[in-house]
């Protein structure tokens, strides 16, 4: 009865229940290889700009998800901010679930104007102060790029899902996403400039599952 107990207890404290397991990992960046460019998901850039240095490393720009799961529970909204400093959308990258709402403050002493053009979310806010702050909710899932209708070389990207199984990697590249039921599943590291890379594991219930994901991003200069 005991150590039934605390078997319960570790499970909670980790995020997962007896009944379903854990997938735990490593995002690793590696040079970019010579040869044919890579095929990639990601949106091309209304303009280009090394004026501004990334204020977060590439790993921070990465999204690690579960591909094409259903899910039966409650999609629980979230509340994230995207800050605007610098001319710069801080982070760079979210990842949210469908129904959350996105605060974009400005910190810089000049005027921004955030808006989208995507399938997934198409808003404009309007131009604003220092100081102040707009949001949008996202309705729909997909992948919302956003830009600065005042400085084109502003821009940033919000992957909506309708599963709570994503996560971005810490500094070091783990990650662990919790609470999966036992069974087969595609799992994805994105990038931007790199779209999609996949690997299949399965899941079993009441213990983690490792995996290592290898995507060819070099840090920007």
């Amino acid at each position: 009865m005991i150590a039934a107990v605390v078997v319960c207890l570790t499970a909670a404290l980790s995020g997962q229940t007896p009944d379903t397991g854990t997938i735990v990992g490593r995002v690793r960046l590696r040079s970019k290889l010579g040869g044919a460019a890579l095929a990639s998901t990601a949106y091309p850039a209304r303009s280009v700009s090394s004026a501004r240095p990334n204020l977060l490393p590439e790993i921070k720009n990465v999204v690690v998800y579960v591909k094409d799961t259903a899910y039966r529970g409650v999609l629980a909204p979230r509340r994230a901010a995207m800050n605007q400093e610098h001319e710069t959308f801080v982070p760079h990258v979210l990842a949210v679930t469908r129904g959350s709402t996105i605060e974009f403050p400005n910190d810089d002493p000049i005027y921004h104007n955030v808006f989208s053009l995507s399938s997934a979310a198409t808003f404009n806010l309007g131009r604003y102060p220092t100081g102040q702050s707009r949001r949008q909710t996202m309705t729909k899932t997909g992948i919302v790029k956003v830009y600065c209708q005042i400085h084109s070389h502003m821009s940033a990207t919000i992957l909506v899902f309708d599963h709570p199984y994503f996560t971005i990697p810490e500094m070091d590249g783990a990650f662990e996403i919790p609470g999966l039921p036992a069974g087969d599943y595609t799992v994805v590291g994105w990038h931007e400039r790199v779209g999609e890379r996949t690997a299949a594991l399965h899941v079993e219930r009441g213990r983690p599952t490792s995996i290592e994901l290898s995507l060819p991003v070099d840090e920007q200069p």
